[in-house]
């Protein structure tokens, strides 16, 4: 049965049920995606299970990566291929959305479950392939149950909420905003529909579709660095930098708007920032060279 961390009952009754040291056992809830990273670079974590995560979306992928290569042993459950993958000591195939069961969260936060469309094609899930892993490592006399979906859903459900919640109107808070000088700009950003996602490769024609890649900034912000509209940009932190044709928009002026993970738009892994930052910016080389 699924229990909070916290709960000394339950943490009493698995040392009393199953044998486990429960004095040994977290009493705190886990590291963030962060702190994991951090805690791989310190030699705190000696290993890590990574199951789906693409390290284009983390706020610093040469961080992640690098974290993984310090690690002692990873894990990867993946799909195919990735830079999670050719860090791994073992790769653990896991079925695709289609081949099992399971829940998204919409973007209210609304669980919507759905059932395996290709119940037959012989790949075990992800939860699965974790109840083997916590078999070989714990043994049969304490079994999780996490590859029964419909047991796990029933205790994630059971699970008690961590105390009333109050509510409350939320206070202003006071924070300074950015203020970029001439030649600078608050970097804007949001992913893609169709961009570098690592589930759309190897699909070249419906990559075709997608939008070229664009900077957008004001007419004001285009004249300040002395670019025109359809001219170049360069977007640059002390990280490295991204030029990209400039699209003049009705927007604040000394703010550029970048896709985040497009081709010849990644913000994260070449300006290691993201929306909020500080970047500078100036006119930037056409294909002959010139400004």
């Amino acid at each position: 049965m699924a229990r909070r961390v916290s709960d000394d009952d339950a943490r009493a009754e698995l040392e009393r049920t199953w044998g486990w040291d429960a004095g040994a056992l977290p009493g705190a809830s886990g590291r963030s995606t962060v702190q994991i990273i951090d805690a791989l670079h310190e030699g705190a974590l000696s290993g890590v299970i990574v199951a789906g995560v693409d390290t284009a979306d983390l706020p610093d992928p040469a961080a992640a990566e690098a974290a993984l290569e310090a690690a002692g042993f990873v894990v990867s459950l993946e799909l195919r291929e990735s830079a999670v993958t050719r860090r791994a000591d073992v790769v653990f195939p896991v079925a695709a959305a289609a081949e099992k069961a399971g829940t998204f969260l919409n973007w209210e936060g609304r669980s919507r479950p759905f059932p395996a469309t290709l119940p037959a094609a012989g790949t075990l899930p992800d939860a699965a392939v974790l109840d083997e892993l916590a078999e070989e490592l714990i043994g049969e006399a304490a079994p999780l149950d996490l590859a029964n979906l419909q047991t796990l859903r029933a205790q994630l459900t059971a699970l008690p909420e961590p105390g009333p919640r109050a509510v409350t109107v939320p206070k202003a808070v006071e924070t300074a905003a950015p203020t970029p000088s001439a030649g600078e700009a608050v970097l804007a950003t949001w992913t893609q529909n169709l961009d570098n996602g690592r589930l759309q490769d190897n699909e070249p024609h419906l990559a075709g579709t997608a939008k070229v890649p664009v900077a957008r900034i004001s007419a004001g912000t285009a004249a300040e660095i002395g670019v025109a509209n359809g001219g170049n940009v360069r977007v640059s932190t002390d990280a490295g930098s991204i030029t990209l044709p400039v699209l003049v928009t009705p927007m604040p002026d000394r703010v550029v708007w970048l896709p985040t993970n497009s081709p010849g738009s990644t913000v994260r892994r070449s300006l290691a920032v993201g929306a909020g930052a500080v970047v500078r910016l100036a006119a930037g080389l056409n294909v002959e060279g010139e400004l």
